[in-house]
């Protein structure tokens, strides 16, 4: 394995430090969707019951409790309850875009990564073609073919491991855009939900 390596020059090393990095990005972002997934109906009706009540302080501590993005836009919607509602669903809203930068954390990265890789595969794959040549052109007729395979196996293995590191990361990429974009568009079908919520009743006309 480690001649195989070896074998591949710098740019094979560059790859498999990108490949270490995209795997980094993708096992946190994974064990963060699993740390902020909840049971939502379930949340919605523990703070519904507790606003009803008009424990908002209770309402608050159990939003505290929840990591996800969904406790993030209860607890916004809570804290401005004394607003219109015009100015309750725009920070509603507000709230919600500020989850944005969370949940896409290091996935631009990964998705460079995945454009990158081949790239410097083919560049491994250019490099290693010119020592091979460059052989030829130093010697002329190379009677120990040895002296080519160098050139020949870090083309050929540098072009390998752009593919290998290439291909999970755009999978993974787009997996996670996905999820994002699921969370995204639930965060935004809740908000009337949240002011119905809130505002029982078509209160909410308080202060602006």
């Amino acid at each position: 394995m480690l001649d195989f390596i070896v074998q591949g020059g710098l740019v094979l090393w560059i790859i498999m430090a990108l490949s270490v990095i995209a795997a980094a990005i993708i096992v946190e972002r994974l064990l963060y969707f699993r740390t902020i997934a909840i049971d939502e109906e379930k949340l919605y009706s523990r703070v519904r019951a507790s606003i009803e009540k008009g424990h908002h302080d209770e309402a608050l501590a159990i939003c505290d409790q929840n990591l996800s993005p969904f406790s993030a836009l209860m607890r916004a919607g809570i804290e401005n309850r004394g607003r219109s509602e015009e100015l309750q669903k725009e920070m509603l809203k507000d709230a919600a875009a500020l989850e944005s930068p969370r949940l896409e954390r290091g996935i631009s990265a990964l998705g460079t990564i995945s454009n990158i890789a081949p790239l410097l595969g083919l560049l491994g794959t250019v490099t290693g073609t010119m020592k091979a040549f460059g052989v030829l052109g130093q010697f002329g007729a190379v009677s120990d073919p040895s002296v080519l395979a160098k050139g020949v196996s870090e083309a050929l293995i540098t072009t390998v491991g752009g593919i290998v590191v290439a291909v999970p990361c755009v999978i993974f990429y787009n997996y996670l855009v996905g999820k994002v974009n699921l969370i995204m568009l639930r965060l935004e079908s809740q908000v009337n939900a949240l002011l119905a919520m809130i505002n029982p009743a078509g209160e909410g006309a308080g202060k602006p």
